[in-house]
């Protein structure tokens, strides 16, 4: 066992020593939903230019920092070239209505190292030496029309020559409250130059609240330190660096600049800024205390030289803090980070595989981040209470009240959680961090999050809409992961998650299918863009939607349900029931979603052999939305396999269900998988196609004209690329176009594209789903990969392909190109800037570039997940079952 891995069997709890300070600070605050006291428009009530004057209410935000758990005193870098009119303290980037293509990250920063419990971290942020172009950045994209591209921050010419800085911060922890850092200035330019480095420490803001603890305090202590006391925290000292001088202020809001109104006090939270920048000397206080502190290094760096900074945070007094002991816990926890990645790396494969890993799980684990938000306080603020009558966001939700670390889809661009995010992340971190995995999943089960009609909150915008129901399938996944890796599972852990599960599947029953026909209508799902008409939103035809994802989500709920049933019914026979229940919803679903014979207004199409949505007019007619997307892909999700011998008497009596139901209902064979039927070693499987379905689906899905990109599969078949959709409303047509970049729609605010590109997650389920249909089928069924070829393969080697072709994004091609890059030749030629790795919210259909938000790293971080998968299984493993049946 490593030094990292024996720090994680010691830290199981989600605030075990070894995780109270982390990478929790956001890099962006501003223009999030907490922080909106306006009338609802977000991005603009704290926009950028008030986020240096401005003091938050919820959280802090900084640039590459860290916080303790519950974000009491931050820790992060604030930098300046001498030439911009701010000073750098968290990154920029356009608010949704700035952007042509919606909210758009204007900055490059890269999470390079990270361990589960922060024990090394290391963050890179270039910096250009030439003024930065904010207004420039905003004019140009305002210009432009969603057909035009972005314009990105290269564009400008402020990288060009190399005239940049690239600022290296990197974190070391002595113990469990003494994190070293160290920051690196590296001048990539053919001149010397001048950059200010300023180390900054401060509060978050919470003795403004009615009874929130009383104010916290920063001063200057010894030489080049500053002292902090919190009456939480108690106390802790940052040291600086002989020479440095301290400057203090206030983490209160800048009330002339903002409000034109006056201050309390002249030290305000921009007075740092306004100290270095304009040489306002009279912005700090002389005094030297206050609630925001910094370090002021000025540095000139050597064309193509470096230079460094050091401070050291801890809890009580560290004697020669900076001293010789400092390089050796630096050496000491990056080797330790390098033994435990050694273990994990996938097996057989080369370096740079080895460095898109260790980048996919470091961006993971700096996307830990504080999250506030007491939903009660914040509507009573807006004057609201839980009997009013109001369309105010998340109006129904009094009883939440987050105050937890969680892993976000991005630190910058979403500052915020959605629930099947979530799910994923939790899979992806199952890799490196089962145990934190396992909290992240039980998070929004608590009592704190679950509605108490059983919904879980979707995402901040609308905690109401409706994200797919994958908890259970993450739960599963992550017991079976244990299993490998520790010999046993947690079911205690299971039967936490499955009793609180029971309250959402109810929900799901009662709230999404309105009429009792087993047939879903979700809303929103997560995919944004990809239908025809907003799915939040009523439809302009009036009437519902009855939604093939919606209803296959249910049905692969029910399955994971069904798993997790059979393995607690191993302890306790009282799951033997509910086993048989969810069975059962399976079935019914099943039947619903293809009725027997060619039935006009149901989802299955016999003739295009594909699944589509049934617009449901209100005169009950209903007519298929013939938009060939994951939307209908979706039906092959909902396949999974189960063994017999999980629970000799449950599967017995299973079966005799199984078998039961068939003969009342013997038409339910026509349209499914041959539920009471025995595969490969016995095993059975529930799915919602039959084999004829089944490959009539994947003949369409690896169809390289269609969904099989060079790059894993699409998100909307290209056939409609030629062909667009259109759907006829009142004269107004509705269309559906192949898109395989960023979305010409403002939808969801246009900055999220569901039609055309590969997105990750969704790669996942359908690998999986390939998995379970192979430990089905086995060997001897085959289809041909890609349609047309000639080449035939098992499912599990089409997993393979595919899973294959999606890391293929990430990894240097016979060029020493990364598809991911695309057509930025800086990033594909330069020494600098071609191993650093984003892990985008999605991938071109085409090429696989990187679209959409730049570090969406939360759930393509699954990229870790399909790196190691077939390197560990074997087809011999799930043929035999050699290993636990749940492998799978």
């Amino acid at each position: 066992m490593n030094a990292e891995q024996q720090r994680l069997g010691e830290s199981a709890a989600p605030d075990a020593p070894w995780r109270r300070w982390g990478p929790y600070l956001s890099e962006r605050q501003w223009g999030t939903v907490r922080e909106d006291y306006g009338p609802g428009d977000a991005w603009n009530y704290i926009p950028h230019e008030h986020a240096r004057s401005r003091a938050y209410r919820w959280g802090e935000d900084g640039l590459g920092g860290i916080s303790d758990l519950q974000q009491r005193l931050c820790l992060s870098v604030a930098l300046w070239n001498g030439k911009d009119p701010i000073l750098k303290e968290r990154p920029f980037g356009l608010t949704n209505g700035e952007g042509n293509h919606g909210e758009d990250l204007k900055e490059y920063y890269y999470y390079l190292d990270n361990t589960p419990t922060h024990s090394y971290m290391k963050f890179l942020y270039k910096y250009p030496q030439a003024e930065f172009p904010y207004a420039d950045l905003v004019a140009v994209n305002g210009s432009r029309d969603r057909k035009a591209f972005e314009y990105e921050l290269l564009d400008t010419g402020v990288f060009d020559d190399g005239r940049y800085f690239d600022v290296f911060v990197e974190y070391a922890k002595g113990g469990p409250e003494d994190v070293l850092v160290q920051v690196t200035v590296a001048n990539r330019g053919p001149e010397d130059a001048t950059i200010h480095v300023l180390p900054t420490l401060w509060f978050r803001r919470t003795w403004s609240w009615a009874g929130g603890p009383e104010m916290p305090a920063l001063r200057a202590a010894a030489s080049s330190t500053i002292r902090a006391e919190h009456p939480e925290l108690g106390a802790y000292h940052l040291y600086c660096q002989d020479g440095a001088p301290l400057l203090f202020t206030e983490n209160e809001t800048d009330n002339v600049k903002v409000f034109g109104s006056p201050n309390a006090s002249p030290y305000v939270k921009d007075g740092i800024g306004r100290h270095v920048v304009e040489g306002a000397s009279d912005a700090v206080n002389p005094r030297q205390t206050g609630t925001k502190a910094a370090a002021h290094h000025v540095l000139i760096v050597p064309a193509g030289g470096t230079r460094t900074v050091r401070v050291r945070l801890a809890a009580g007094d560290v004697q020669d803090p900076l001293g010789p002991g400092f390089d050796e816990v630096f050496r000491q926890r990056l080797a330790e980070a390098d033994a435990f990645y050694a273990e994990l790396s996938p097996p057989g494969k080369g370096p740079d595989e080895a460095l898109v890993f260790r980048q996919a799980l470091a961006g993971l684990l700096w996307s830990k981040q504080y999250y506030c938000y007491d939903v009660d306080t914040w509507l009573t603020s807006h004057g609201l209470d839980p009997w009013s009558v109001s369309d105010r966001r998340n109006h129904g939700w009094f009883s939440m009240d987050a105050h937890d670390v969680i892993v976000m889809p991005d630190k910058w661009e979403y500052p915020w959680f959605a629930a099947w995010d979530l799910a994923f992340h939790a899979v992806a971190l199952a890799v490196v961090d089962l145990d934190f995995a396992k909290h992240q999943v039980e998070l929004l089960l608590g009592d704190r999050y679950l509605h108490p009609n059983g919904q879980l909150p979707a995402y901040e915008w609308n905690f109401s809409d409706v994200n797919p129901p994958v908890h259970a399938w993450a739960a599963h996944f992550i017991y079976t992961l244990e299993v490998q890796l520790r010999g046993q599972g947690d079911l205690d852990f299971l039967e936490r998650v499955f009793q609180k599960l029971l309250l959402n599947f109810a929900w799901w029953l009662n709230r999404k299918d309105p009429d009792g026909r087993n047939v879903f209508q979700g809303g929103f799902l997560g995919l944004d863009n990809i239908g025809v008409f907003d799915r939040s939103a009523p439809l302009p035809t009036g009437g519902t939607l009855d939604q093939a994802d919606g209803t296959s989500w249910v049905a692969f709920y029910a399955q994971n349900m069904l798993q997790v049933a059979l393995l607690l019914a191993g302890r306790d026979p009282i799951y033997e029931d509910l086993a048989v229940k969810f069975a059962a919803h399976f079935l019914w679903i099943a039947a619903s979603i293809d009725r027997v014979g060619d039935v006009k207004d149901e989802m299955w199409d016999e003739e295009d052999g594909f699944f589509y949505d049934v617009l449901r007019l209100p005169d009950g007619t209903g007519t298929r939305l013939k938009v060939r997307s994951l939307v209908g892909l979706l039906p092959l999700c909902a396949s999974t396999v189960y063994l017999p011998r999980v629970q000799e008497g449950v599967e017995t009596e299973l079966a005799e269900k199984v078998r039961r139901f068939g003969e009342r209902h013997p038409w339910l064979r026509v349209g499914m998988s041959a539920a009471d039927q025995q595969g490969v070693a016995g095993r059975r499987l529930l799915s919602l196609l039959d084999e004829g379905k089944l490959t009539r689906v994947l003949a369409r899905m690896l169809d390289e004209s269609e969904f099989l990109s060079p790059y894993g599969i699409r998100s909307l078949s290209r056939h409609h690329r030629d062909e667009p959709y259109r759907f006829w409303v009142d004269g107004t047509a509705y269309e559906v176009g192949y898109l395989p970049a960023e979305s010409d729609t403002g939808m969801f605010g246009g900055n999220s594209n569901w039609r055309g590109p590969v997105w990750l997650p969704m790669n996942a389920l359908i690998i999986r789903a390939l998995l379970h249909l192979y430990g089905f089928y086995g060997d001897d069924f085959t289809v041909e990969c890609p349609t047309g070829s000639g080449k035939r393969m098992t499912l599990f080697e089409v997993g393979e392909e595919i899973s294959t072709r999606l890391t293929r994004i990430f990894l240097k091609d016979a060029d020493g190109h990364r598809p991911l890059y695309g057509g930025q030749r800086i990033y594909q030629e330069d020494p600098h800037w071609q191993d650093l790795i984003l892990f985008h919210e999605y991938f071109h259909g085409d090429n696989g570039a990187g679209i959409g938000a730049a570090h969406q790293t939360g759930w393509t971080a699954t990229v870790a997940v399909f790196m190691t998968l077939f390197g560990r299984l074997s087809a011999a493993d799930l043929l035999t079952g050699h290993r636990s049946e749940d492998q799978t």
